[in-house]
């Protein structure tokens, strides 16, 4: 049995039996065999990589996946945990500020996710680390993409999503994806604003910005003069 194979009688077993979810003990129950491939093939550094195995299956099974239980999880300070995730994959760290193809943006997502795993069972160091190189990536994609360029202007913001997607992420699918999409709805409601120089001249005059600076002598607010 390969991986692949082992995804099939997956996404087959599931069709058949319909669960409401199913969990790495549903699996171990309905079709050990397939299990013992995983525990043994398919892993990371800390165990199971049951993302892996998630983001494999057919879309519509992903989000049936209940993983485990969320408890309150004790902060903790373990760099070495996260030198051994990026040790393994260093050559391909550059993907946060510039995935040129399909393999980079993998990676990228590989590396995320085994860092959100870290910062979900608490680890401080792994969630700062992640923070950092997703702002990297954060900020190419307000360079390059309308749908989430006003973020812009709101950089305080950022660091808030960011935090937030690395709480809420599940086993379902992309974490990069998820990210990307959650900044899009979450800057929906962000209104975008212009800057302008002062020494800029207006359209349809011949004086510049500066000379149209006024002060309201009763509310003493500072605006631009408006015919």
């Amino acid at each position: 049995m390969d991986f692949d194979q082992a995804i099939t009688i997956l996404n087959r077993l599931l069709k058949k039996k319909q669960p409401d979810t199913f969990s790495a003990s549903w699996v171990y129950r309905n079709c050990p065999a397939v299990y013992r491939f995983i525990w043994k093939n398919v892993r990371t550094e800390f165990g199971i990589d049951w993302d892996r195995v998630t983001v494999s299956l057919k879309p519509e099974f992903q989000k049936l996946w209940a993983g485990r239980t969320r408890r309150p999880t004790r902060k903790y300070y373990n760099t070495p945990e996260v030198r051994k995730v990026l040790k393994k994959h260093w050559a391909k760290l550059y993907t946060f500020v510039s995935a040129v193809d399909w393999d980079d943006k993998c990676a990228r997502d590989t590396i995320s996710i085994a860092l959100v795993r870290l910062a979900q069972n608490g680890n401080i160091r792994a969630k700062q680390e992640l923070m950092k190189l997703l702002t990297y990536t954060v900020e190419g994609w307000i360079e390059q993409s309308p749908r989430i360029e006003r973020w812009r202007w709101y950089p305080d913001k950022i660091p808030e999503q960011l935090d937030r997607c690395i709480r809420c992420y599940r086993y379902t699918g992309s974490f990069m994806k998820y990210l990307f999409m959650t900044l899009e709805y979450a800057g929906r409601g962000l209104r975008p604003l212009f800057m302008y120089s002062l020494n800029e001249n207006f359209k349809d005059m011949e004086k510049s910005r500066i000379e149209s600076v006024v002060r309201d002598p009763e509310t003493q607010e500072i605006r631009m003069f408006q015919r």
